[in-house]
């Protein structure tokens, strides 16, 4: 009996180690397939656009490759891409508030070699979060893939400069003024402030008025400059081919989707190609997308691809300055098609909506610049008293 009992319990430890080993190979055996992320410029060379850049901005250029566990690109892929802005912090809000927390491109693309690169405009600072998704295009030749790629992009460091420079001059003119107020004061009869501290109020009212007219001024000068340059391109455009709908060379090609958009939210976008001779949808060509910002003609985004097999591109993307835009597709012959033509392009004008930061944000920054100048004021004061002191004694 107690032989038996040791040739059973022999058995099953040699099959229980048997499932763990071949366990472990299973395991070891599975595909561990990844997506990579290069950019151009590298990312330590990365920096959020530059509303008020004196040179023209060009778009990062990021390049997803699917591999698979040896590094072979994963051929035949579908590529799923969705581009998260950073989150929100009012406390240390950006140069484009509305854009924080917001999706910033949806788009599905084809990517027969497993890559999928695109163009796009980064606009605030902030680490983004790009959702991948990777699908096989002929059923079951590949495990899925769904992976979140973290992209941090630092501050330029021309803003911190300037900053601290604003921060300077607050503190100087908090620092002169509270020297004023806290030295020797003569009052004659009848005043109620001393008059040197009249002549500070008074200054201080004068520059207050003044910033507020020169704000306001230019504003309505940056709006009317766009409304004229908006009715200008709008009139160029026409002129052309803006349509977004064009037959060409036994092609005909729609450009459709949403013609207004607003800063924070998703516009939706759709490229429709069809044969005209055989009323079929085209597979066979290059789609060359640019997105155009028209007050200062930089691209907020590029992508070159191959329609679906129904002839079809569709992506979403958020237009995160308040500007008209332009969409330019290019459509050329694929490289190794039969069918051969003279490139052309279809476009179409996207008007956008800006947004005017919340309340709270311009509030906190007008706490945090008011702090500074009462921090100089009571430095000034401090000052000021201890040399009233020492010249009384």
């Amino acid at each position: 009996m107690v032989s038996k009992l040791k040739c059973f319990s022999l058995i099953c430890a040699i099959s229980l180690m048997s499932a763990i080993l071949y366990g472990n190979v299973g395991i070891s055996q599975s595909p561990e397939s990844i997506v990579r992320l290069t950019t151009e410029p590298p990312v330590s060379q990365l920096f959020p656009f530059e509303a008020e850049a004196n040179t023209p901005q060009s778009p990062v250029k990021l390049k997803l490759q699917a591999v698979d566990k040896t590094g072979i690109p994963l051929e035949n892929a579908k590529i799923s891409l969705t581009i998260l802005t950073p989150p929100k912090n009012p406390w240390l809000p950006t140069d484009f508030p509305i854009v924080e927390g917001t999706t910033l491109l949806e788009m599905d693309g084809i990517a027969p070699k497993g890559e999928l690169a695109i163009e796009q405009i980064l606009p605030i600072r902030g680490t983004y979060q790009l959702l991948v998704n990777v699908t096989p295009i002929v059923k079951n030749a590949f495990a899925p893939i769904q992976q979140t790629i973290t992209l941090s992009i630092p501050e330029n460091g021309v803003k911190y400069r300037n900053f601290a420079i604003l921060c300077g001059i607050l503190l100087i003119v908090g620092i002169g003024g509270g020297f004023v107020i806290g030295g020797r004061q003569e009052m004659e009869w009848g005043e109620i402030a001393p008059t040197r501290v009249r002549l500070l109020l008074s200054g201080a009212i004068i520059f207050a008025i003044a910033v507020l007219l020169f704000v306001n001024i230019s504003a309505e000068l940056v709006e009317s400059g766009t409304h004229q340059h908006g009715e200008h391109h709008h009139h160029h455009e026409t002129a052309t081919n803006s349509s977004g709908s064009i037959q060409s060379q036994g092609l005909d090609v729609q450009l459709s989707g949403d013609n207004t958009a607003t800063v924070g939210q998703l516009a939706n976008l759709n490229i429709q190609v069809i044969d005209t001779q055989k009323n079929q949808p085209a597979t066979d060509v290059i789609l060359n997308i640019k997105s155009i910002q028209l007050e200062d003609e930089w691209i907020a985004f590029a992508y070159q691809t191959v329609p679906n097999l129904n002839g079809q591109l569709t992506w979403k993307q958020q237009f995160f300055d308040g500007a008209p835009h332009k969409i330019e597709v290019e459509v050329a012959p694929a490289a190794n098609s039969t069918r051969q033509f003279q490139p052309f392009q279809v476009s179409k004008m996207i008007e956008v909506a800006g947004v005017e930061p919340p309340l709270l944000i311009r509030l906190i920054a007008l706490a945090y610049l008011t702090g500074i100048v009462v921090v100089g004021l009571l430095i000034g004061l401090s000052w000021g008293r201890k040399k009233l002191k020492l010249v009384s004694n």
